[in-house]
Parts: C-alpha cells; structure tokens; sequence
C-alpha cells in the first residue's frame, strides 16, 4: 500500500510547530507567574514544561514511526508514535501531583495575587495556545489528536485562569487562584488516565473499540459461498491501521480469490486495512484454532 509523504510530513510539522509556541510560552509562564504570584499559573508552566519534553519526544517518535518494515518490526515502526503518548502521560502525572501539593498548601495560607497581571498573562495564554491549537485541529494522526487534545485542555485552562482574575479584580479571593490549580491539574489527571487506557488497550490487542466484531463476522458469514467464520482476531497498529485473521470454511469449489476479494471490502468498511484470510473446506479441522 502505498504512502502520501506529504501527510506524512504534515504532522510531524504540525507537532514541531506545536513544540515551539509551547516552549516561547513557558517562558512567558515563568516570568508572568513569579510577577504576579500566582501558583494556577506558575503551575501552568511546570505543566507546559512536561507538554514541551513529551512533544520533543513524540516529534522524534512520529518521524520514527514513518519507517517501513523490515527484519526488526515485520508490521512496522507505526506503534513508535504510542510511546510518546506513555511518556507525555508519566511526566504530566508527576506534575500534576506536585501541582496539586502546592496548591493546597497555599489554600490553606492563601497569598495575594496579582490580578491584572494574571489577565494579561492568560490573553497570551489563549492566544498562544489557540494558534497550536488551530494549527493540529485537522490532523488525523493519533499522535496530532493526542497532542491537540492536550493543548485544547491549556486553552480551555487559559479561558478559566482569564475568568479568574477578571472577577480577582472586583473581589478580593485569592484563594481562588489555588482552587483552580487543583482543578486543572484534576482535569489533566482525568485525561492521562483516558490516555494511558487507550494506549495500552492498543499496546495488549484489544479489539478497535469501533470494529463490532459480531456484526463483522455476520457481514462475512452472508457471503453465499461462506460456510461458517471461525478463529477471528481483530487488533490495530497505532489506533489508526487495523488488523484482521480468520478462518473461514468455504463452500466447495469457491473461487478463493473471488472470496477474499469480498472479505477485504467488507473489512474496509470496518476500517480493517490489512486481512489475512484461511480458507478451509467442509470437514476440515483446525486442531490449533480448536485447542487455543
């Protein structure tokens, strides 16, 4: 199957370019939350910190991942992407708890913020972040919604921060600042567990969770040449690329190429790119399948 090498190099732009506004802004984040006071912002940069390392590596493992196969990884080096998605899951774990430390320590002793300054701070933060935002929007790579999705959580956490202070600036609760530290780092926490459970999903072979494979199996077993389905293992490469073998006990005389030709239009409909199919005849049996 052959490959688009212009898409293939759109998304590693798309993350390169998502790495470097993240890293202008981290900046901006350090000098802005010592300025103002602030732990939801300076807790913001230590978040974006872990953002900018896990983009570097996923950057390094998307351009990996683009690799053909070879004696060394016989179905490719597409699951090279997913070991970002682990590592940008660790380091915003140990983060946010670190975050959340913090935060609640200044609820309990909570310190004057300065409000003005975490507005302007957060129009940045808005600006910056919905620019990466934007620019991985129509990405179809895992590892460019992966990445979308957390800069979408910084905009969305800007928006809130931006909220915050305008009401700071009316009345004097600086302990609302904390509070919404803990949230955020909440947030990312629900986030990174979602992350890590469609990751090793992929990475243990669960079945795609949008391939039905009853419904599959049914659609093949209508085949007018079909006898039964047997033995069917679904499984997908990187959340994207699926995979499919079965045993299937065809009627005699059946023209097998004719079969598989249907088969693999029917898995294409499931999002199943790559099929292997065995043909068996009435009365046949399969002793490995059987003992399994």
């Amino acid at each position: 199957m052959g490959h688009n090498h212009s898409y293939d190099n759109h998304d590693v732009k798309n993350i390169g370019i998502a790495f470097i506004l993240n890293a202008v802004f981290v900046i901006i984040e350090v000098i802005g939350g010592v300025w103002t006071n602030s732990i939801a912002i300076l807790s913001d940069a230590l978040h974006d910190f872990g953002d900018c390392v896990s983009l570097v590596l996923a950057w390094v493992l998307q351009k990996k991942s683009k690799k053909k196969r070879d004696s060394k990884y016989s179905y490719g080096y597409k699951r090279f992407s997913l070991l970002g998605s682990v590592f940008l899951c660790g380091i915003l774990t140990i983060s946010s708890v670190y975050v959340m430390i913090k935060a609640i320590g200044r609820i309990v002793s909570p310190q004057e913020i300065n409000a003005g300054g975490m507005l302007w701070i957060a129009v940045v933060g808005v600006l910056i972040n919905g620019a990466a935002a934007f620019r991985l929007k129509k990405g179809h790579s895992l590892s460019e919604r992966a990445v979308f999705l957390h800069i979408m959580e910084d905009v969305l956490g800007w928006v809130a921060v931006l909220v915050v202070s305008v009401v700071m600036m009316w009345v004097d609760v600086p302990i609302l600042d904390p509070l919404l530290s803990v949230c955020i780092s909440l947030w990312v926490l629900s986030n990174v567990y979602s992350n890590l459970r469609d990751t090793f999903r992929i990475f243990l072979q669960g079945v795609p969770e949008n391939v039905d494979v009853e419904a599959l199996k049914k659609d093949i077993e209508e085949i007018e040449c079909v006898i039964s389905v047997h033995d069917v293992h679904v499984w997908t490469l990187d959340g994207q690329d699926h995979i499919m073998t079965l045993h299937v006990v065809c009627a005699p005389k059946t023209d097998v190429l004719f079969l598989k030709k249907k088969i693999d239009e029917i898995s294409i409909g499931y999002s199943i790119k790559h099929t292997t199919i065995e043909c068996e005849n009435i009365g046949m049996e399969c002793h490995r399948c059987c003992n399994e």
